[in-house]
């Protein structure tokens, strides 16, 4: 079986993140790394593959120079080769434009399984996936928190608000997972040395037959009107407890509408 892992390389949520004139994040202002979410699709893939060591897994992302680093953090933690697409004329691409270069490298590639985290840590638009599966004009099994791939047959459990659904779907098919899904490992020593020498092919536009005006900036459907940094936190009011701190703690989260 054929796994492609779609991973992004993003700016780290934890830093200050400032925006370009254009609306989009200003990536040379912020150190980057694997998307956290993705990381739980990587680890579905090794856990399917330590199942059936006829599975193959291949990485892939769309990006800059430095996106390969995210390419190597999941390579250190397992599977087989990678694929990055670079170009300069992806970037600005939103999730339409980044779903036709994604598509189109995974059908050069082959594949059986497209996993996918639930949404980048970036973006946080979670469609990838769907555009995906229309795109290739598979099934699309998304959200799931418990996956098992066995005899051709995708299987999982999607918690939902009110019920819990259990889904299911034939081979070939694009399956995006929850940070529920599992803990994701940890690259040893021993994966971080072996990924720096495993398969790693980089394509540009031309070699998926994507002309320049289909992506970036000047294909995209949606853009960013504005960008507006958050005001900084202000003092919170403190409740003293003089006998009443329930009755004013509750007071105090009614007038905002929280309870």
């Amino acid at each position: 079986m054929k796994i492609i892992v779609c991973v992004k390389h993003v700016p780290d949520a934890t830093a200050d993140r400032t925006f370009t004139q254009d609306g989009t994040t200003d990536r040379a202002s912020v150190d980057s790394l694997l998307s956290e979410l993705d990381e739980y699709a990587v680890e579905q893939a090794l856990r399917i593959a330590e199942s059936d060591d006829d599975t193959e897994i291949s990485y892939l992302t769309v990006g800059p120079d430095d996106a390969k680093d995210a390419l190597r953090k999941a390579l250190a933690m397992g599977g087989d080769s990678a694929i990055h697409v670079n170009d300069d004329s992806i970037g600005g691409s939103d999730a339409f434009g980044t779903s036709l270069v994604l598509a189109r490298a995974i059908e050069r590639h082959g594949f059986d399984l497209v996993l996918c985290g639930m949404a980048s840590t970036d973006g946080t638009m979670g469609v990838v996936p769907a555009l995906l599966a229309e795109r290739l004009g598979v099934r699309a099994v998304t959200h799931l928190e418990e996956l098992t791939v066995e005899n051709g047959t995708v299987t999982g459990r999607r918690e939902g608000d009110g019920a819990t659904v259990r889904i299911q779907g034939n081979l070939p098919a694009v399956v995006s997972v929850t940070d529920r899904s599992g803990d994701a490992r940890y690259p040893s020593f021993k994966g971080i040395m072996a990924a720096k020498k495993k398969p790693l092919e980089t394509l540009a536009l031309a070699d998926l037959g994507i002309e320049a005006a289909q992506v970036g900036a000047a294909g995209a459907r949606s853009a960013v009107d504005t960008a507006t940094r958050r005001p900084p936190r202000t003092k919170g009011e403190i409740v003293v407890d003089e006998g009443s701190a329930g009755a004013g703690l509750a007071a105090f989260l009614t007038t905002r509408k929280f309870i």
